[in-house]
């Protein structure tokens, strides 16, 4: 078994409403900031023991459909490195 950190990044679909976001996005731009746009986004990062990168990714990925993302509202994203 190999250690992995898995780092599942976890947003917003396009389209639903994110009031943080957009709180932040008028901060910003009140700052002097020129934004096109800005999305917020959640980032778990999960230490664990697989087989192999493969396998880590697939557990990470079943993590994030299971509980840390509803389908419904949210995309995520799955990066797997070895420790």
């Amino acid at each position: 078994m190999t250690a992995y950190t898995a780092t599942v990044t976890v947003r917003l679909k396009r389209g639903v409403l994110d009031p943080e976001a957009e709180t932040t996005q008028q901060a910003l731009e009140r700052l002097g900031f020129e934004l096109e746009d800005l999305r917020s986004a959640d980032r778990f990062e999960v230490d664990l023991e697989a087989a192999d990168a493969d396998e880590a990714e697939a557990r990470a990925d079943e993590m994030a459909e299971r509980l840390l993302a509803n389908p419904t509202i949210h995309d995520y994203e799955v990066a797997v490195a070895e420790r």
